[in-house]
């Protein structure tokens, strides 16, 4: 089942069963956001039961540091935006992550994560990575860092 988010009032359907659910569906309004101003996409969830093949791909790629979440994924979203793809895993326990991964330009690849509001930093980034701030009038405060993927992957398309 398709999920369109929308980024003017946001719905917390798919996270009911996380403890950050108002926070997570902040943070996924805001990709809506960001997609909608640069590329005007939807942005589009299912629940991640339904395609748990992207979660997998993802799991693929965080191997490249040797990152391996064992948290109940929720929601994922799998896109592509000109020669992008975007895929999506929103957590039960608050944690997002996206990987961006440019088809044609390889210095344009990267996993993205971005931490709700209020959880803790889970102890697979203690030591690895350092966590920027970011104000969001849809997700209060923002926690995020990324890694450059320097692998080839291939996608389904």
């Amino acid at each position: 089942m398709t999920l369109e988010i929308n980024f003017k009032n946001i719905n917390t359907a798919g996270l009911e069963t996380s403890p950050y659910a108002t926070e997570l569906a902040g943070v996924r309004a805001h990709e809506a956001r960001y997609y909608w101003n640069h590329f005007k996409t939807k942005f589009e969830t299912f629940p991640a039961q339904e395609h748990m093949e992207i979660v997998s791909k993802i799991n693929e790629i965080l191997a490249e540091r040797d990152l391996k979440f064992n948290y109940q994924p929720l929601e994922i979203a799998n896109f592509m935006t000109e020669n992008m793809y975007h895929l999506y895993v929103f957590y039960q326990n608050g944690l997002s992550i996206n990987v961006m991964y440019d088809l044609n330009e390889p210095k344009n690849r990267a996993v993205g994560f971005k931490l709700c509001e209020h959880m803790e930093i889970p102890s697979e980034f203690e030591g690895k990575f350092k966590f920027a701030k970011m104000r969001s009038k849809l997700a209060g405060t923002i926690r995020g860092t990324y890694f450059k993927i320097k692998k080839e992957y291939s996608f389904d398309k």
